[in-house]
């Protein structure tokens, strides 16, 4: 007969002195016991098509890692999901801070679910500390409609401090989101000003947020973003602030005539609305898919796609030999020396760096 210390039932038990006590377990191999098994990159991909939000949101923290065997992995699940994506419409967001993205965003986002079906995606980008290099990734919370709606899936990321408050890899990340069967993309920018070229170029269409009543209009008023907006809206109309509103939309509107018709050939509108009480939002929506209609009318639709495509190749080289230059031991061995110089005033910056590429160069 079995001793009874040694059933099942006292698995666990230490018994002193016929004191029943637990016995001290050690809670990292029992964190480990239910630790999730890692999929496959054909088990990934599977999950990603069948629209599985868990195993989408792991391919996205996959392609956000930085580690090499990550990377390598989020590549070849990219690759494979690149057929069943580009069925979608995408659509960069930005303004300056405080002009309500996250709240037009979740006003945007339900009128388009109730209004056209489908499924959204949403990319939301949140901008990195300088200092500590974290990131609050707390735009989910001003998402409140679209956090709780099954069609609907929202992702933020850290900036990172890439260019144009857009995270490195929210293009691969699109891809994905296409292949899950997302037919609607949004692509939240933190709002940095003058740099969201990085996110122009991953959308279809870019919508600036401004507000009214914030001082001098005219600050609003920045060339480099106005010229690669395809529309405008003027938001927080609503109460004493919708006259002061209506004439930002006319300062805005002149300052547009000011500027060469974009290369589509679509000349930009300018519409106010009430992101907090969702007045105006289709009106909003109208514009946008006006745009879609026109461009895919006259081919500027698949002209920008195929552009682009063209651009990330290019961005992607000059972003992998910048990693190789900085990961070569040689050149990790020679910048201390070469920072040095600088200082010592015995180099000056340009043929300090100009030594270090010729070296790189010279050992490849």
């Amino acid at each position: 007969m079995e001793h009874p210390e040694n059933s099942s039932e006292y698995a666990g038990l230490q018994v002193n002195s016929g004191v029943e006590q637990p016995s001290i377990v050690n809670p990292y191999l029992k964190r480990n016991r239910f630790r999730r098994r890692e999929l496959s990159v054909d088990e990934m991909v599977e999950g990603i098509v069948k629209g599985d939000v868990t195993i989408l949101s792991q391919a996205v923290t996959l392609i956000e890692s930085v580690n090499p065997d990550h990377q390598a992995k989020a590549q070849e699940v990219i690759n494979k999901c690149l057929p069943y994506s580009g069925r979608s419409v995408r659509i960069g967001i930005s303004g300056v801070p405080g002009a309500g993205k996250s709240t037009s965003i979740d006003e945007f986002g339900i009128h388009l679910l109730k209004e056209k079906g489908g499924r959204l995606a949403v990319l939301a980008i949140d901008p990195s500390s300088e200092r500590t290099k974290g990131s609050i990734l707390g735009d989910k919370t001003r998402m409140e409609k679209l956090a709780v709606h099954p069609d609907s899936f929202i992702r933020p990321s850290p900036s990172a401090g890439s260019l144009g408050g857009v995270a490195r890899k929210t293009r691969e990340t699109i891809i994905l989101c296409e292949a899950a069967g997302f037919d609607k993309i949004f692509v939240e920018t933190v709002g940095v000003g003058q740099s969201e070229t990085a996110c122009h170029s991953m959308v279809d269409f870019f919508l600036l947020i401004q507000v009214a009543g914030t001082g001098d209009e005219l600050q609003g008023i920045k060339r480099g973003i106005m010229e690669i907006s395809d529309g405008i809206v003027i938001n927080k109309c609503d109460g004493d602030n919708v006259d002061r509103c209506q004439m930002a939309a006319t300062n805005f509107r002149n300052a547009l005539h000011f500027f060469p018709m974009p290369e589509s050939g679509w000349a930009p509108k300018v519409l106010c609305y009430s992101g907090f009480y969702g007045t105006g939002v289709k009106e909003v929506w109208d514009m946008i898919y006006e745009y879609f209609d026109f461009v895919k009318h006259n081919g500027y639709f698949d002209y920008r796609r195929n552009e682009q495509a063209k651009y990330w190749m290019y961005e992607t080289i000059n972003e992998q030999l910048r990693l190789n230059f900085y990961h070569r031991p040689l050149i990790k061995s020679q910048l201390t020396a070469a920072e040095e110089a600088v200082l010592a005033g015995r180099k000056t910056s340009f043929v300090a760096a100009q030594d270090l590429l010729d070296e790189y160069f010279k050992n490849l």
